[in-house]
């Protein structure tokens, strides 16, 4: 099991690291290499972008921050989705107006919401994107968890915990979460996957401009048009933002199974 996690979080480790460290021992970010578009060399592995500057450069710079909002998008969705869910299997009154907000949140794209934020709030920058994000998110993950916590809610232990006057946060943190957290590792995986397509969304609109220019949804956009000449250009970033997704998705699903085995 131990092999079966290293294999499915390595290829994260090595671009999430790469990321974090990529601004502090990478090549400049406006370094030139050459002509537009030039072709990888010993200078630079992975050829120019439409500017003339070093792709392995850009693809250093340009992560760091993506991956740091998603995880916040994550974190923040998974752990309120989960309490609520929660909440809403002790209290069925609370789980029908869960159920009707997924409803709502599913209705309107996250994107599209994203969109109007930021024509109604253009100084947001990247705060409204996670907003939005976490916003939209916790609705529908704390239906899903609404559904896991019912029967958990219905087990013997729960209701000798509540019998015998414990507090809400004490069932909820204590005897209901632990027993899905498998569940909860798999959601936090899938906001993770989420927070990355709704910020490189973002990014690739050129929406939170905090992202700065060097970003890798900004890098796959202004260089399409040259993905023929230098191919690296696109696809490099492109990979780095599937690499993560996937990696971290798979590792979170992993250790999830990892601990209910160990129960």
């Amino acid at each position: 099991m131990t092999r079966g996690l290293v294999l499915r979080g390595l290829p994260a480790l090595v671009v999430v690291v790469g990321a974090i460290v990529g601004p502090w021992v990478g090549p400049p970010v406006d370094g030139a290499v050459g002509v537009p578009f030039a072709a990888p060399h010993g200078g630079a592995p992975l050829g120019g972008d439409r500017l003339g500057h070093d792709v392995f450069g850009q693809l250093s710079h340009g992560g760091w921050g993506l991956i740091l909002l998603a995880v916040v998008i994550a974190t923040a969705v998974t752990g309120c989705a989960s309490v609520l869910g929660a909440l809403a299997a002790l209290r069925p009154r609370l789980g029908a107006v869960i159920e009707r907000g997924a409803d709502l949140a599913i209705l309107l794209p996250a994107v599209l919401a994203l969109l109007l934020v930021v024509a109604a709030w253009p100084e947001s920058g990247a705060f409204g994107v996670v907003l939005v994000a976490i916003v939209f998110g916790i609705p529908y993950s704390a239906r899903v968890f609404a559904a896991a916590a019912t029967p958990v809610a219905a087990t013997g232990y729960v209701e000798a915990a509540r019998l015998g006057g414990e507090s809400t946060g004490y069932v909820i943190f204590r005897e209901m979460l632990p027993n899905m957290r498998e569940l909860v590792f798999a959601q936090f995986g899938l906001r993770f996957v989420e927070g990355m397509y709704l910020v490189a969304t973002a990014a690739f609109l050129r929406l939170p401009t905090s992202l700065g220019d060097s970003n890798w949804a900004v890098m796959v956009r202004d260089n399409a048009s040259g993905i023929l000449l230098n191919p690296w250009s696109v696809l490099a970033p492109s990979l780095a933002i599937g690499t993560v997704a996937v990696s971290v998705n798979l590792l979170a699903a992993a250790l999830g199974r990892r601990e209910v085995g160990r129960t």
